[in-house]
């Protein structure tokens, strides 16, 4: 019983849920003082940010000072300003021997955890050796501190006299400062210092930034392989086995061995990469002569620069060039022989820069930009999406900090080439970021992608216990398909976050979200849906499927490596898990949901088959007789089949509009075939790539998969020999059931010309609708016919 009302309760777990935050509102409530003078009623706020919870702040901008007095005793001044709040307080960079020092630095209280109606800025003269010395000091009453909001300006700065400790009287030396509440749509929130961060020092200050980041541009380099003259082999013996190899960066791809052994070789091969811009990297291209499996002799080299090339925008070939390359082996080491190599070899190229393609770096099925690499192909948005990325709920704990486990939580969302990363709300397990983002939507027919990561690098940079350098743990991903959204609708649910681990699935939080998708131009969106998914070239000049694989390896890569090159930076483990980096990998979870999904899909058809047999059988004797009646209608007027057909369906979709979807979908654990894995088929799932188990693990393993592949096996092979005995009815293999056949083909093209089509369709209703008293319990001449026909499984070792 206990188990039975377990099982609700983790299914409830796991569903999306309603939320109703307080989108856009001024909801501030003064804590017994009235600095928040600016709420007035509960009006909301006209601004770009209505799908987040308003958060007020205190900033203050420390820009310069002037005249700052010496130390008596080292003649200097090292200055640096410390901005004071409660127990709160942050400081800015220090400046050896600068009396008037430029910081331009912003600090950022949080109205929630304001301890205090008075703000105190010091500045101070930093000592090496003793106490830092005090400079002076500018208090501010935080019931007189001005409101900021934008559209509005910017807060000028002003001059302020520095005060002595007390705040009795003047002494030597301003500093400009501006002082003001706003929220965190100000321009300054992102790289401003946060109060709730405080504990965060030196370069851990960067990576817990808020950012947006855009991927780099991607093009797809096809290098078309024609031909080369006059290669020489060093062994002037023999006639060279020459291929091409081809570098680009990382990316090595090579051409087959020249069929014929020749001087003057022909390939025609087209070998593509990925390439970036701004373009760093070289196309290096090598000549080399086999010498025998394991031994390759380079005859030539080249090294192209990526701008040389053409950027094509259509499938119009380009035009071919020749290039000479570079002489390696003895020739090159050996005076005497120099001489005689009065011309080097020759490649001829086809290259160009493919900008009709769009450069896959995600899955097909997850895709969130299907735009071609040009710009000048691109066409107008149809609609916009904005999210609110509100807070997170419930987050397990990722990491022990004295003793005690915490999280440091972010988000990224990705959506086409722009990326955005929240700010890192330090130790909680319920953060609160309220940051909202917007895109262009080019095509509604895509998905977002939203993850929770742990930051690993606001303090050191190794990792909990030593071993490495640290990595961002991922706490759970998200995903909404923008088609599946009402337009002008805004949806506010708690997704839950869920993961797989080697222990099995777990939920890992609740992601908080609000999500609008707006529609620019109806027709448009409309347009779009009788239009392939991908670029027109997709389709034109297709890739092959291994082409595919390797490219969108290669282009993840890429991304992965130039956004990890940004400050701060969006990690490598970040990205690849946005990406789905390891979609591609074996796992027998995902093979069983995949083969349940069929089942699923098929269990519709085989319910209507299953129904027709049942009328078949006069089960229930009333609906036989309405299917005898309806039958015997579309017989009487065909021309009634397919609009009733088309009518029948109509009025299906209408009946389910009222049980339509109300919530987008969610990461299913049921689907996923998530709750009910083996642990070793889990752990499989989890393994390295080549494995690393022990040899008893993988042949066991590998068992498995033989017993599973041995099904699929017997089950292709039933599918073939049914194939080969359709195949065989006029191949004459066995000449005594083709002669039945042929001969029954020739009496029924007599009989069906000089009867009329809708008597036979009556007939052949009326004798497959007919009463089991009428039946035999014998399988059908035509199915007894079709069993014994012969196939090639005959011939099968």
């Amino acid at each position: 019983m206990a188990q039975q009302q377990a099982q609700p309760s983790r299914a409830e777990e796991y569903k999306l849920k309603d939320t109703s935050p307080q989108l856009g509102e001024r909801w501030l409530h003064a804590r017994g003082s009235s600095w928040m003078g600016l709420v007035c009623g509960g009006d909301k706020l006209t601004s770009t940010y209505d799908l987040v919870e308003q958060m007020y702040y205190l900033y203050v901008r420390v820009v310069k000072a002037k005249n700052l007095p010496t130390n008596a005793v080292s003649g200097s001044c090292d200055p640096y300003v410390e901005v004071k709040l409660g127990n709160y307080h942050g400081t800015t960079k220090h400046f050896d021997k600068r009396v008037n020092p430029e910081w331009n630095q912003v600090f950022a209280f949080s109205k929630e955890r304001i301890q205090s109606t008075v703000l105190e800025v010091y500045v101070k003269d930093r000592e090496m050796v003793a106490r830092d010395d005090y400079v002076g000091r500018v208090a501010f009453d935080l019931n007189e501190v001005p409101t900021r909001v934008p559209p509005d300006s910017p807060l000028a700065p002003q001059w302020y006299r520095l005060e002595d400790h007390r705040g009795e009287g003047k002494v030597r030396g301003e500093i400009m400062l501006a002082v003001w509440i706003g929220t965190q749509a100000d321009e300054a929130f992102p790289d401003a210092w946060h109060s709730d961060a405080a504990s965060v020092q030196g370069e851990g200050v960067f990576n817990i930034r808020s950012k947006v980041y855009v991927s780099p541009k991607l093009w797809y380099l096809r290098v078309n392989v024609i031909e080369a003259q006059d290669v020489q082999p060093n062994d002037k013996s023999r006639l060279p086995e020459v291929f091409v190899k081809a570098q680009v960066g990382n990316q090595v791809l090579k051409t087959k061995v020249c069929a014929t052994k020749t001087m003057d070789p022909m390939w025609n091969e087209d070998l593509v990469f990925v390439a970036a811009e701004p373009f760093e990297e070289h196309l290096v291209l090598t000549i080399e002569d086999r010498l025998n499996q394991t031994k390759d002799e380079l005859l030539g080299r080249i090294v192209l620069p990526l701008t040389l090339f053409e950027k094509r925008l259509d499938h119009r070939p380009v035009h071919a060039r020749w290039f000479n390359m570079e002489r390696f082996g003895f020739g090159v080491l050996e005076g005497e022989l120099r001489k005689e190599l009065k011309f080097s070899s020759r490649i001829h190229l086809r290259v160009c820069l493919e900008g009709a393609y769009h450069v896959m770096d995600e899955s097909t099925m997850y895709i969130s930009d299907n735009r071609p690499t040009a710009r000048q192909l691109w066409k107008q948005p149809v609609g916009v999406l904005e999210v609110g990325i509100l807070s997170a709920q419930g987050l397990a704990p990722m990491k022990k900090n004295d003793g005690r486990g915490t999280t440091d939580a972010y988000c990224v969302a990705k959506y086409g080439q722009k990326w955005v990363r929240t700010r890192t709300i330090i130790d909680s397990f319920s953060p609160k970021w309220n940051e909202q983002y917007t895109w262009e939507v080019y095509d509604p027919c895509t998905v977002i992608t939203l993850g929770v990561f742990d930051n690993c690098h606001v303090g050191g940079n190794e990792k909990p216990g030593g071993g490495g350098a640290a990595r961002d743990m991922r706490i759970g991903k998200v995903r909404i398909r923008l088609s599946t959204l009402e337009m002008d609708r805004i949806y506010t649910h708690a997704y839950p976050l869920v993961v797989l681990q080697p222990s099995g699935v777990k939920k890992m939080g609740e992601l908080h979200l609000a999500v609008r998708f707006t529609c620019l131009s109806l027709a448009s969106m409309i347009y779009l849906y009788g239009h392939p998914l991908l670029p027109k070239m997709h389709y034109i000049h297709p890739f092959t499927i291994n082409q595919v694989d390797s490219l969108r390896y290669q282009a993840m890569s890429i991304v992965a490596s130039r956004l990890g090159r940004a400050e701060p930076p969006l990690r490598k483990e970040a990205v690849e898990y946005m990406l789905d980096v390891d979609s591609h990998m074996w796992s027998m979870r995902r093979s069983k949901a995949n083969f349940f999904r069929i089942m699923s899909l098929l269990s519709g058809t085989i319910g209507m088959f299953r129904w027709l047999d049942d009328v078949r059988r006069w089960k229930n004797p009333i609906t036989t007789l309405l299917v005898h009646v309806l039958f015997l209608i579309l017989i009487c007027y065909p021309e009634l089949i397919l609009p009733t057909m088309f009518l029948y369906m109509f009025l299906i979709g209408l009946w389910s509009y009222r049980f339509r979807p109300r919530h987008p979908p969610h990461m299913d654990t049921k689907l996923s075939w998530a709750e009910a894995i083996h642990p070793d088929e889990l752990d499989e799932e989890f393994d390295t790539f080549p494995t690393t188990k022990s040899h008893d693990i993988v042949r066991m393993r590998y068992d498995r998969l033989r017993s599973v592949a041995g099904r699929i096996q017997t089950v292709v092979g039933d599918l073939a020999t049914q194939g080969e005995r359709l195949q065989s009815l006029l191949s004459w293999r066995d000449p005594r059931a083709t002669s039945l056949f042929v001969v029954f083909c020739l009496v029924a093209a007599v009989m069906l010309y000089v009867t009329p089509f809708q008597m036979v369709a009556l007939l052949a209703g009326l004798y497959m609708l007919r009463h089991p008293r009428f039946r035999s319990k014998l399988p059908s001449i035509p199915n007894n016919f079709f069993k014994r026909l012969p196939s090639r499984i005959d011939s099968m070792l």
